[in-house]
């Protein structure tokens, strides 16, 4: 066996010693057989087998054979990872199958058994920094989930999101190399979006006003962007209320504070001088802030398409995203919602 497979076991036996649970390896165990280690349960004697992966998508999971061949369902079977996401976790429950996140997590499932606590981390590659954490990873991303069926070309998205070639270059690279781009495509694999959601700023302003009708010149000041809106980039409405706007299952409150993204600092700024700070965060009526990829404002859709009302609102794709920061309610809206016109579901 290589050292990095056994590196994962070691790593499997200092989780179970950190979770209170005695195990050795199996070749000290006269019963250890075809397993790497043996759990010792007050008496009773569990054979566990370790596999190791980098970062492990939930597609790996449903599309690998290794997570699907069940020679001997009495043996407790355990993938190690840098990073499991969270639709990798549920489908490796469904197949049997328990994991170790180094980030500190340890599940394991048998017959009679389970296990489920954090445990001290243990990330033991530096690895690339992660692609998302830059400006341009998050635009590059973002562009590939906007249009997912498309066959991006890096010269093609240099052009869109006026960045230089070889930025785009080294992101597709790194997002390559964690599974969350397809290689000879460029298009985003669903786990893309869950990983842009975990990084998607959602910090606001919360105004004690909010820009409307009969407020002329307070709203030329703040550059709305309300006269072409498909057309130019301005206030982008997000989250709820856009939401239900597009007919997603969501439920919003007579009072719902309007949540938009703006193109800039300075309209952040203006808005908090024209409209003023809400005392507090039940109080706002509306909040702000800038948008996280310049698309969020320069890519917005018409709501008069298909109702009375013209209102800028961002892309599906910007919405889902402030939807998926309530790990609760927003998955729940998430699961249930389909984007209407021809925009791609992307999660």
């Amino acid at each position: 066996m290589g050292t990095r497979e056994d590196d994962a076991i070691s790593l499997v036996r200092d989780a179970f010693a950190a979770a209170g649970v005695s195990a050795v390896h199996a070749d000290a165990d006269a019963g250890g057989g075809a397993a790497d280690l043996v759990l010792d349960l007050g008496g009773v004697r569990a054979p566990v087998q370790v596999k190791r992966w980098a970062v492990l998508p939930e597609h790996a999971v449903r599309s690998s054979p290794v997570f699907h061949h069940h020679a001997d369902p009495s043996t407790l079977r355990v993938v190690v990872a840098d990073r499991i996401s969270q639709d990798a976790r549920r489908a490796l429950q469904d197949a049997g199958w328990g994991w170790l996140d180094l980030r500190g997590t340890l599940h394991v499932q048998g017959p009679g058994l389970l296990i489920h606590t954090e445990v001290p981390p243990s990330w033991e590659r530096p690895g690339p920094l992660n692609p998302l954490a830059a400006p341009a990873g998050l635009a590059v991303a973002c562009a590939l989930l906007t249009d997912p069926v498309d066959e991006h070309t890096v010269r093609g998205l240099a052009r869109r999101l006026r960045r230089s070639p070889s930025t785009v270059s080294e992101t597709l690279r790194a997002l390559k190399a964690e599974s969350l781009v397809k290689v000879t495509t460029n298009q985003p694999t669903t786990e893309l979006f869950w990983r842009v959601a975990e990084v998607w700023p959602s910090r606001r302003t919360s105004l004690a006003g909010v820009p409307g009708p009969g407020m002329r010149h307070v709203n030329e000041a703040l550059h709305l962007g309300l006269d072409d809106i498909e057309s130019t980039a301005g206030w982008a409405l997000t989250d709820t209320l856009a939401a239900a706007a597009y007919g997603a299952p969501v439920a919003a409150r007579a009072d719902q504070p309007a949540d938009y993204f703006v193109p800039t600092e300075a309209l952040v700024r203006r808005a908090r001088t024209l409209l003023g700070v809400a005392p507090g965060a039940g109080e706002a009526r509306a909040t702000v802030r800038v948008a996280p990829v310049p698309e969020a404002c320069g890519r917005r859709v018409d709501a008069s398409r298909w109702s009375a009302e013209a209102r800028p609102l961002a892309a599906p794709l910007f919405v889902a995203l402030d939807l998926a920061q309530d790990a609760g309610r927003g998955r729940e809206i998430l699961d249930g919602w389909t984007p209407p016109n021809g925009w791609a579901r992307v999660w």
